[in-house]
């Protein structure tokens, strides 16, 4: 089972969400059922906008789409139908995938990829604009990729801890409500 974390740090326990209570899996065994348990969170003035996100992208029938791929990944979708990774062809790709009508009777989230974030339509509207017409709650991507360990055997290690609460701040201001590592 999957788990998200939220927190503000140093918060008193008058700001912490009261008493939410969320399925935690215990063990690993299939035989053991999903178990309820309460667990604070501290969240301040976000508290009830943490909840709304958590509801909004854990909705019932509905998935996350994740289009997060980097730069590089995108060319190489590009590539394969013979067109070269070119920002305004990388626009072009995921406007068709984000403005898809009824996307959102189907999916309840989007993780973006930072360059997506900051995107428009060709006709001036924000992606992140398109996205919540249809009741979709845009998520970012916030790890910044693999990279080599040194000293290693061909192992990576990923990056992004460094600048990630001021990244974290500006991705809010445009619209991101939720994130992946």
């Amino acid at each position: 089972m999957a788990s998200v974390s939220f927190a503000k740090l140093n918060a008193p326990s008058s700001q912490w969400i009261g008493q939410q209570s969320f399925s935690q899996r215990q063990g690993s065994s299939a035989r053991f059922p999903a178990r309820r348990v309460s667990v604070p969170i501290r969240a301040g003035s976000y508290s009830e906008e943490l909840v709304q996100t958590a509801k909004t992208v854990a909705s019932p029938g509905h998935g996350i789409l994740a289009i997060d791929e980097s730069n590089a990944t995108c060319g190489k979708r590009l590539a394969s139908i013979g067109l070269d990774n070119t920002e305004p062809n990388r626009q072009a790709y995921r406007q068709l995938l984000l403005t898809t009508p009824g996307l959102g009777e189907y999916i309840s989230g989007a993780i973006l990829f930072e360059e997506t974030l900051y995107q428009s339509t060709t006709d001036g509207k924000k992606f992140v604009d398109c996205l919540r017409e249809q009741k979709i709650m845009p998520g970012i991507k916030v790890d910044k990729g693999l990279v080599p360990l040194p000293g290693s055997n061909n192992e990576s290690w990923c990056q992004g801890l460094d600048g990630l609460a001021s990244r974290s701040a500006e991705y809010y201001k445009q619209g991101a409500r939720f994130a992946k590592w």
